[in-house]
């Protein structure tokens, strides 16, 4: 089928109903789901895990496995009924036509075959073009990703690129046709928030250059705001507002949108004067859902006898561009009301020093025949120099990139590994040599960690009061098991779970339930200092603040040390008292909250500020993409570690950038940053995120 023109809608999704069926029961995925895809325009689905948004993607691509199916409402894709088109048909339009990005990379690219093969097979098949004619498409597909060395790239394998690098190549996959409609499914997860920015504005320029639709899933709010035109929000099954970028996000009309926004960390938020409002109660399951409205039983407006009954139909907001909310109350509700904040707290002061680090150094020796042994020795630096201290009752959050020495740091802290040189004193006891099974219990339980994913972290076949009740057995806490059981009783009211979770398994949990099991393990035995390592990033917006929130009251009352490792800045802004930020080994700035939030910043500093998405109209970003990938600790550049992806090189005399590691040096008390330039051309730095004045 050739492509053929068309000047309608290129999606039409009408009162969509999607279930799946099990041998006990229909459970319904989306229900009364519509939403339109003009050309050249760009949708944002945006919604908790499990609220259908990959799901009606599915529906789009008609590919809804064995127990899927449409049982009411129609998708239409340039006009034309895709429930009605034949096996033949639709092989033509998917992958032609329609094209869909998944958020992991690797899950779409052969690992046997080389990146040129696996483009040029798209259009052979679908257009039936030659395979010179194919090739060359290829290399100008991959140009316009932005790979360097193209001719490199097209004769390599998919496991010898950076997972930022074979995201683009299958963005290149998915264009190699110059589909119509394309769908990206969450496709920047699983990237660094510098690679991500880069991968985004990609998605923008291709999509202005090939004149493609898209329909962009995230949970992301400020993602959606970057890339999207128009945004559809998403709750259990059902869409409840939709409408353009400007009207949903300045003038929302649903309570759970504007929850939503209430508990993302924006500028302005803060940990003690504007904490965040996380959202009560749990997602209902889909076969669980209450009558009437199905956000009801966690909505502020909520009302007996209106709100739980019969069916909530979409209605339309006069006035806006095609602006609709799901909600009884729409006329009754005070949008503008300001947020009441739950409680406020005292900024705590920090005690004494907790933790110090001296010049920590953490290297790792490989062969440079990795597979076979052999050849000479390479020494990988994962760790150069660390010097830093904690003290009691303090956050200190740590940010960077993938392969900065974030985690390496967290071992050989942690014990999991052993420091090569420099010194770690924890309570004026040194700790840097000594490996977990020779410390005393007392040092393991004064250092825990809080990890990325809480699925990973439980085991399945052990209760979760049991899992607990065996860490209080490790450090030696509770005369018996009685004094044990109370305890952990205890710990679930820490973290605000119920006290009959201790009977529940794992599977029985939500990932914000398991990260709570989690958090009250590495409090069992009083932790002084608690790594947490990304411990939300996995989880829901809303969960989000739920559990950071539960982390800060905890240090409140524990006293506890908090090392937040994070590349989430919006996050690191909001909870964190220091922030320490690592590049390829290297400790480049070191300062309280609000000195590397404003300038003068590091270069690199300054690009990770400028690459996080931000949920907000009116903050302006100076643009910075970084060009390059982050050069591997292996073969580290000469010089200073940023100079290859740095902007403000050549503002530095003769070649000292390439040829001499800057030295830390203080801008202010307590400011310290390791850079070249001078304090002229530093003091000459504007803000990266401005909030227009209303």
């Amino acid at each position: 089928m050739a492509k053929w023109d068309y000047d309608g809608p290129i999606l039409e999704i009408d009162k969509l109903s999607i279930s799946f069926f099990t041998r006990l029961r229909e459970i319904p995925a989306v229900m009364d789901f519509s939403a339109t895809v003009l050309p050249g325009e760009a949708l944002g689905l945006v919604g908790e895990s499990g609220c259908g948004k990959s799901t009606v993607a599915l529906g789009v691509m008609q590919d809804l496995g064995v127990n899927g199916r449409i049982v009411g409402g129609s998708i239409k894709f340039k006009g034309r009924d895709l429930g009605e088109m034949t096996m033949e048909e639709l092989r033509d339009i998917r992958g032609n036509e329609i094209a869909m990005i998944y958020q992991e990379p690797m899950a779409s690219l052969n690992p046997a075959m080389r990146i040129g093969k696996q483009l040029a097979e798209v259009p052979m098949i679908h257009e039936g073009i030659g395979e010179k004619e194919a090739f060359d498409r290829a290399l100008e597909v991959v140009t316009d990703v932005k790979l360097p060395d193209p001719k490199r790239i097209l004769n390599s394998f998919p496991h010898q690129l950076s997972g930022g690098q074979q995201q683009r190549i299958v963005i290149a996959m998915a264009l190699m046709s110059k589909p119509a409609l394309l769908i990206l499914d969450e496709p920047t997860t699983a990237l660094d928030v510098t690679v991500e920015a880069a991968v985004v504005e990609l998605v923008k320029e291709l999509g202005k250059k090939y004149g493609t639709s898209m329909l962009f899933i995230s949970h992301n709010l400020g993602l959606i705001l970057e890339t999207c035109d128009r945004i559809c929000v998403m709750y259990s099954g059902e869409a409840v507002e939709r409408g353009s970028i400007a009207d949903v996000f300045d003038k929302m009309q649903h309570p759970y949108t504007q929850a939503l926004f209430r508990s993302i960390p924006l500028p302005g938020a803060d940990k003690n004067s504007r904490p965040l409002v996380a959202i009560p109660g749990n997602f209902p399951l889909p076969h669980e859902r209450p009558p009437g409205c199905n956000f009801g039983p966690r909505c502020d407006y909520f009302v007996e006898g209106v709100c739980n009954t019969g069916n909530v139909m979409m209605v339309d907001i006069p006035g806006d561009d095609r602006h609709a909310s799901r909600c009884r109350r729409i006329d009754e509700i005070d949008w503008d009301a300001p947020i009441v904040a739950s409680q406020t707290h005292d900024k705590a002061e920090p005690g004494n020093v907790v933790l110090k680090m001296d010049n920590l150094k953490k290297y790792y020796e490989v062969a440079a025949n990795a597979l076979f042994g052999g050849g000479d020795k390479k020494v990988v630096k994962a760790n150069e120099t660390l010097t830093f201290e904690a003290r009691e009752s303090e956050t200190l959050a740590i940010v960077g990139e993938s392969g900065c020495g974030k985690s390496t740091f967290a071992k050989v802290l942690m014990g999991l590994e052993t420091a090569t040189d420099g010194k770690i004193t924890l309570d004026n006891r040194n700790i840097e040599d000594v490996p977990i099974e020779n410390r005393d219990t007392k040092t393991v339980s004064s250092v825990q960690m809080v990890f990325q994913n809480p699925f990973d972290t439980l085991n399945p076949s052990m209760t979760v009061g049991r899992q607990i009740i065996r860490a209080l057995e490790i450090f030696g806490i509770g005369e018996n098991e009685t004094a044990r059981r109370q305890r952990m009783l205890e710990l679930l009211d820490l973290v605000k779970l119920p006290r009959e979770f201790a009977e529940r398994m794992p599977r029985q949990l939500s990932g914000g339930q398991k990260q709570r099991v989690g958090i009250a393990r590495a409090f069992a035995g009083g932790a002084r200092i608690v790594v947490a390592d990304e411990p939300v990033s996995a989880l829901d917006v809303s969960v989000q603040a739920a559990v950071t929130d539960l982390l800060m009251e905890i240090q409140r009352n524990e006293k506890t040390t908090l090392l937040f490792i994070s590349h989430d800045l919006s996050i690191v802004r909001y909870l964190s008292d220091r922030v320490m930020v690592m590049y390829l080994g290297h400790v480049v700035e070191l300062g309280d909250t609000e000195q590397v939030f404003s300038p003068p910043y590091h270069p690199y500093t300054e690009a990770l500020l400028s690459a996080v998405p931000i949920a907000d109209t009116s903050v302006e970003k100076t643009h910075i993409v970084l060009e390059g990938d982050i050069p591997s600790a292996m073969n580290p550049p000469s010089g200073c570690p940023f100079q290859t992806r740095c902007r403000w090189k050549d503002r530095v005399p003769g070649n000292r950038c390439e040829t001499e590691v800057p030295t830390q040096h203080q801008l202010a008390a307590g400011h310290e940053i390791k850079c070249h330039l001078s304090p002229e051309v530093l003091a000459e730095m504007e803000p990266v995120i401005k909030i227009a004045a209303e």
